[in-house]
């Protein structure tokens, strides 16, 4: 398993109010718009995204990190081996990535996920 991309996730009740600094100042391209999340970064390179949510989708609260794998289940298999406790899933998502919630040492949370 190797990791391929982290999201920075920002709770927010009105994610559409991110557009003026990301989009419009910023430059970044809307990468994603589901309502709740909106993802911005650049098309031409997938380093650098940001997303701003009202909720993690499917009632679950909004994560404090994103790491998007090529292997969601030995990702999970390795997180339950290691001790840390699953919040959530994992559970394929209707929007189209398989997913599970896990908290961090630190206490944050963290949704580790891959593109189905």
């Amino acid at each position: 398993m190797k990791v391929k991309r982290i999201v920075a996730n920002i709770a927010a009740a009105d994610p559409a109010r991110a557009a003026v600094f990301y989009q419009d100042v910023l430059g970044l391209d809307l990468l994603m718009d589901h309502g709740w999340i909106q993802t911005y970064g650049a098309k031409a390179d997938m380093a650098v995204q940001l997303s701003v949510a009202s909720e993690g989708g499917s009632g679950t609260p909004v994560p404090d990190l994103s790491i998007e794998v090529d292997d969601v289940d030995t990702a999970f298999a390795r997180m339950k081996a290691a001790g840390f406790v699953v919040e959530y899933g994992p559970v394929d998502e209707p929007w189209g990535v398989r997913r599970f919630y896990v908290r961090d040492p630190f206490g944050k949370l963290v949704n580790i996920l891959a593109h189905t």
